[in-house]
């Protein structure tokens, strides 16, 4: 690689770690010690009315626990907000975004006269309403344009499990926020600033996250940003057969018992079961393992 390897974990303190969260965790800890390089940690608590007070330390607690430390003092999203406005500036500057005055239910209309939405839970790809300018409607929401100059934003990449990737942002997603109506600061723009701001080289993270990988990947082209290298690892499914979430009733892994929800994890990410006397002995083990599955 050209440059040292860089590597992240990034919860939202929205509650503690659960046993699919502690997947990403370890992936990217992993990772990271495979390759010789850092690994950090940031608090993605920019969605504060999501955030749970005293999570961010709890989850802190977790990873200690399990000996994941990082090796710089952890980041917060919600003390980066001048970042992401120089960000959005500089996006503005260059005729890349605009203003967009359209509720959700706005929006759902203007789809199904398009007869574009005929399900309730489908992708809901917005339609440009608000490109050509609000119409009289009061400005919300910031939306970054996905075709620039004619040409659709067509986004293709190679993900080191999943293999190539290729979205058509602008047919699949349309013009996204960036800016949101409650005046908060879109994920998407708050990743892309601070994964570059840290030198991210590589981002492991959940699969449930790929579908995120070319808006993030537009936004780096447009604002002159290195794109990092993607590894999305496999989930850990709940009951009822979906992602498992805190929405879907996840509870806290035990913390009491760390190597057996270490060992969990590294079995979701396809490694052996490994014996050791300790975590540390552990851990040292399964990056042996890792190296040997994703570096070597």
């Amino acid at each position: 690689m050209s440059k040292p390897y860089v590597g992240r974990f990034a919860p939202s303190p929205t509650g503690p770690l659960h046993a699919g969260s502690l997947v990403a965790a370890l992936a990217s800890w992993l990772d990271a010690r495979a390759h010789g390089g850092r690994w950090l940690v940031r608090i993605e608590d920019v969605d504060a009315p999501r955030c749970v007070s005293g999570a961010d330390e709890v989850i802190l607690g977790q990873l200690a626990i399990c000996g994941l430390l990082p090796d710089e003092v952890p980041v917060y999203q919600s003390r980066r907000g001048e970042a992401y406005q120089d960000a959005l500036d500089r996006l503005h500057k260059l005729g890349l975004t605009y203003a967009c005055g359209c509720t959700r239910r706005a929006i759902e209309e203007a789809l199904v006269q398009l007869g574009i939405l005929h399900e309730r839970f489908e992708e809901r790809v917005y339609p440009g309403t608000c490109r050509q300018g609000l119409h009289g409607k009061q400005p919300r929401a910031t939306r970054v344009l996905t075709v620039c100059g004619g040409i659709e934003a067509v986004i293709t990449w190679t993900d080191r499990r999943l293999g190539k990737q290729r979205q058509n942002v602008a047919r699949e997603v349309g013009d996204f926020v960036v800016h949101r109506a409650d005046g908060l600061w879109a994920y998407q723009l708050a990743v892309v600033v601070d994964d570059a701001w840290q030198g991210i080289t590589d981002v492991v993270r959940g699969e449930d996250l790929a579908d995120n990988t070319a808006r993030q990947i537009h936004l780096q082209r447009l604002l002159g940003l290195a794109v990092p290298r993607y590894l999305h690892t496999p989930l850990v499914l709940g009951a009822d057969g979906h992602k498992l979430s805190k929405q879907n009733g996840a509870t806290a892994f035990d913390a009491g018992e760390p190597m057996v929800a270490l060992q969990a994890a590294a079995t979701t990410l396809g490694l052996p079961r490994l014996e050791a006397g300790s975590v540390s002995q552990w851990l040292a083990a399964a990056v042996q393992a890792w190296h040997a599955r994703w570096v070597a």
